[in-house]
């Protein structure tokens, strides 16, 4: 996918909209410094302020008329609550005649936060641990996140009401549902807080008694006004760019599923299934071919190793393709960062296995411990191209040459 993705998008997207005002910006998310730059490089003077909340590493450096903070993610940290507390302060005496230009890309859930009184930022880094940990889709993470916030589900709407806000969002949530991206800040939240103690109970996560009180306390947020919500980038739109490039290559691509959303390990064997009909010309398709696949897998975390789930799953497709010639497969993170490690990903072929053999590696028991980054880190089959600048979800290739 271009490396400049996020800028064109947010580019095209203000050539639609009537510019010929001030804006207050705000942006938040992975991809927040490209968005603001290429808003910076294209309003010009016609910001009057605007702010930067991204992740550790993701800043690329000075923006004229921006000012710039970086926090944690996915764990959110007191920077990401300091920043945010800060922004919420030059924005929270809004008027009608005031324009809130909200640019949104995944991972604003965990930079971009303000607890409900009550609920201290220790309740919220242990809740997200447990989520992140127990196989919970982003879709049903949020829904909890919405309801311990002041911001998520419209909060940011109404405490910038009754400002004009305009929000411009890169999905990386399957389906682009608006109220899930970030959690919605100008989204008003349409479920109720059993939702929460529903997913609770599924996951067994035991909340905390300031969890609880919060959960049966905390009122429904009732919009003041409403946002014009645009989706600029997404999943699909990587696929089709990376179909492009396959082709380029001399693959025919085939564009299989933007919907991936299973184990990971579950995934990775799925993929290599596919590999091995190709492989022994069980099917109709001619190789050289590319299957591109995206989505957002789950990792219920039982081990205590390091990884992520296009890790997991690249190790899972490793073990299960092994001995095939002519096959590679591979999942990366458009964001460029898998999980809490430096890596976008695996890439793996039909001989990973023996090279992990060699190097001391049992990869069935390094997958079981969930340390995919360790094992495919041994013999080279690690992905890592630093943060992209850009964020929607993952995308997941087969090679049959």
């Amino acid at each position: 996918m271009n490396r400049y993705f996020p800028k064109k998008s947010v580019i095209e997207a203000l050539e639609k909209i009537n510019t010929d005002t001030r804006f207050t910006v705000v942006s938040i998310g992975k991809a927040a410094w490209r968005m603001a730059n290429a808003c910076s490089s294209y309003l010009k003077d016609s910001i009057k302020c605007g702010y930067v909340i991204t992740k550790y590493g993701h800043s690329k450096g000075n923006i004229p008329g921006f000012e710039i903070f970086e926090a944690g993610h996915p764990i959110p940290d007191s920077n990401g609550i300091a920043a945010t507390k800060y922004v919420l302060g030059k924005t929270s005496d809004m008027t009608e005649s005031d324009t809130v230009l909200f640019l949104v890309s995944g991972g604003g859930s965990a930079l971009f936060e303000s607890p409900l009184e009550g609920i201290s930022l220790e309740d919220i880094r242990v809740l997200t641990d447990k989520l992140l940990k127990s196989g919970a889709s982003i879709g049903e993470i949020n829904c909890v996140r919405k309801k311990l916030s002041r911001i998520k589900g419209g909060g940011f709407l109404n405490i910038v009401s009754p400002a004009k806000v305009i929000t411009l969002s890169l999905s990386d949530v399957l389906g682009d549902d608006p109220a899930t991206i970030a959690s919605g800040p100008t989204v008003p939240d349409g479920t109720d807080n059993g939702n929460v103690r529903n997913i609770l109970s599924k996951y067994k996560i035991n909340a905390n008694d300031s969890i609880r009180a919060a959960l049966e306390t905390r009122a429904e947020i009732k919009s003041c006004s409403k946002s014009d919500y645009k989706i600029i980038g997404s999943l699909d739109r990587a696929c089709d760019a990376a179909c492009n490039i396959c082709r380029e290559l001399g693959y025919e691509p085939f564009m299989l599923s933007s919907a991936v959303d299973c184990e990971a390990r579950e995934a990775g064997k799925f993929l290599a299934s596919i590999a091995k009909s190709v492989s022994a010309n069980k099917t109709g398709f001619k190789k050289p071919v590319a299957f591109i696949l995206g989505g957002e897998t789950v990792v219920t975390i039982k081990g205590n190793g390091k990884g992520g789930r296009n890790q997991e799953l690249s190790l899972s497709a490793a073990i299960s393709i092994r001995g095939l010639h002519d096959v590679i497969i591979a999942s990366v993170g458009t964001d460029g960062t898998d999980g809490p490690t430096d890596a976008a990903g695996g890439i793996v072929s039909g001989d990973s296995v023996e090279r992990m053999l060699k190097n001391g590696i049992v990869p069935e028991k390094y997958l079981e411990n969930n340390d995919s980054y360790t094992a495919l880190s041994a013999n080279g089959d690690i992905v890592k191209t630093g943060p992209t600048g850009t964020n929607v979800n993952d995308l997941m290739f087969i090679l049959c040459k």
